[in-house]
């Protein structure tokens, strides 16, 4: 569950008083967004995606105005655009507006629960406004620190002197980053991060930092996420048919989830348990169908459904009509249509048969237990 983008990430700010610039929604009227436009110079209309999808200023799916007729134009451009990361697909629905802020200083920070550390680690830089991943690691700071007594003033003070950071950005950063701790706690957060923060010189010439652009995951077992009153909607993500039929198994026990990374793989591996289901995504890579999530220990009948719907006509077959399975040294394009009875034989580089197996169990993974065909399958493991 994550939310992207200012429209909510300023509502949500607002809980602690952290600073943001002016932001319309898609609803603005046209003297709204002239009004916007007179009192700051320039606005930035984004689309609005659901779901965490990232990369849109590369993509080129921020639009920059300084008169109503440009902002209009934008806003038909990007209003209904679709954006492509990796494997995924994500259609904006909306815009917003937000207010340009001239800045010297930009500031990338973020909350994550560290699996290195064992503890929430604060990552911060003054070198923000990029993706933190091309800066080289001696500019960022990336401090645990004990969930019990929060993140406090010293941590932030001490990390930017660490990094060498202009003495005038770092009172003002001191005073308000510590306030992200309790909205990244108080609200059931797995993490949250803001880049940029940009810091605003006013008449007296003070700096002021004002976030930029918002992200945070929230734990969907974790019910504090409800006191933010954020609309279902907003994470409704356009899931496929296998992926529904998937993910009504959600139990209290646990997380039932599953999310088509690329249909047209090979292998199709439901894997149980958080860290199993990581260690395998990565290790297949594009090869993957899909990325499972079944946590909880769920019991056999779950388990079992599960096989299920991936082998049945109505899972892992609808997902892509052909699967490419290796065979001795040579790739073989097995149909998987009627992959409840249909049976195929693979030939091997060297023309001779190969090894027989069921259409269903060919679009999955060669480790699958026994328990991973539904009964009535006659199946024999690949070599």
């Amino acid at each position: 569950m994550q939310v992207t983008g200012m429209l909510y990430g300023s509502k949500m700010l607002r809980f602690v008083g952290f600073p943001t610039p002016e932001v319309l929604g898609p609803s603005a009227s046209e003297e709204e967004i002239r009004e916007l436009i007179d009192r700051c110079g320039t606005i930035f209309i984004k689309p609005v995606f659901k779901g965490g999808v990232g990369k849109k200023g590369k993509a080129g799916l921020v639009g920059r105005a300084n008169d109503l007729r440009t902002a209009l134009k934008e806003k038909e451009r990007l209003y209904f655009v679709e954006h492509r990361v990796g494997n995924t697909t994500a259609k904006a629905n909306g815009v917003t507006f937000e207010a340009g802020i001239p800045a010297e200083h930009e500031v990338y920070f973020s909350i994550t629960d560290s699996t290195r550390f064992r503890a929430p680690t604060m990552t911060l830089t003054h070198h923000g406004g990029v993706d933190i991943e091309e800066l080289d690691k001696s500019l960022v700071a990336s401090i645990p620190f004990d969930p019990l007594t929060g993140l406090k003033a010293f941590v932030v003070a001490n990390a930017l002197s660490a990094l060498g950071a202009p003495k005038p950005i770092i009172s003002p950063l001191v005073q308000h980053l510590p306030k992200l701790w309790e909205l990244y706690h108080d609200f059931g957060m797995t993490t949250l991060e803001l880049n940029p923060i940009r810091l605003r010189e006013d008449d007296k010439g003070r700096l002021t930092p004002l976030a930029c652009d918002f992200k945070c995951g929230f734990d969907r077992d974790d019910p504090r996420w409800r006191r933010l009153d954020l609309p279902r909607h907003l994470f409704a993500d356009d899931y496929s048919e296998f992926e529904q039929e998937i993910n009504q198994l959600r139990t209290y026990q646990g997380q039932s989830d599953v999310f088509v990374i690329n249909p047209s793989g090979t292998i199709l591996a439901p894997t149980f348990g958080g860290g199993a289901n990581s260690l395998v995504t990565e290790m297949l890579g594009d090869d993957a169908i899909i990325s499972s999530d079944f946590g909880g220990n769920p019991p056999y009948e779950k388990m079992k459904e599960v096989a299920r719907i991936c082998c049945s006509s109505s899972g892992a077959s609808r997902t892509t009509p052909t699967s490419s399975r290796r065979c001795g040294r040579s790739r073989t394009r097995c149909a998987s249509s009627s992959a409840a009875t249909a049976r195929r034989r693979c030939s091997s580089s060297s023309g001779g048969a190969g090894p027989t197996w069921s259409a269903a169990w060919a679009r999955c993974a060669t480790r699958w237990t026994r328990w991973g065909c539904p009964t009535g399958f006659s199946v024999s493991i690949p070599t």
